[in-house]
């Protein structure tokens, strides 16, 4: 019996040892490949007084939103499950108050961020000027931003998806997004 209990204790010894020499490893997990569209834009043109460029595959709709007000869009993003909230307001020696409400909502996102890096836009002949907030981690909204002429137009937006954030399954399709929004600033155009 003694003799047994060696021969097994010396088994197992050995094929422990043997076992943790080995190279492997689990593999993480892994995401999806998210393939995207080629970059072509369409100009929204309507009663509101501004126009921009939208990527050609998305889908411009008025909000329907209980609060929602006249020149309020959601642009969605059709197979990714994205919205982009764009909120409009008229200017009357009030656009301090809405660069702060704007600035507030992004820095909501304080609690789970990483970070928050602000770019700034500067267009004096077509007088767009406008701040992006990008917001890394796992946030509700990775991408904010307002624009103004400072006299008379001020536009929000953020963008959503409709996903449990996940900021490194997210990354590339927010990055992609990204370069869309940063058009849209780019082309906006006051009436």
């Amino acid at each position: 019996m003694v003799q047994y209990t060696f021969l097994l204790l010396l088994t197992v010894t050995i094929l422990a040892f043997g076992s943790c020499g080995s190279d492997y490893s689990p593999k993480p997990e892994g995401y999806f490949r998210i393939d995207f569209p080629e970059r072509d834009y369409t100009l929204y043109e309507n009663d509101c007084p501004f126009t921009f460029e939208y990527p050609s595959f998305a889908k411009v709709i008025p909000d329907s939103s209980v609060n929602a007000e006249p020149c309020w869009l959601n642009i969605d993003f059709p197979g990714y499950r994205g919205r982009l909230h764009l909120s409009y307001k008229e200017v009357d020696a009030n656009v301090n108050i809405f660069i702060e409400d704007a600035r507030k909502l992004a820095f909501k996102h304080t609690v789970k961020a990483d970070a928050i890096d602000e770019s700034m836009f500067f267009d004096h002949e077509e007088r767009v000027f406008a701040t992006l907030y990008d917001i890394s981690g796992n946030v509700a909204s990775s991408i904010q931003f307002y624009a103004t002429d400072s006299t008379g137009h001020f536009l929000r937006g953020a963008l959503y998806f409709h996903v449990q954030p996940n900021k490194d399954s997210l990354a590339p399709v927010i990055d992609y997004f990204r370069e869309d929004i940063v058009n849209l600033i780019e082309t906006l155009r006051w009436d």
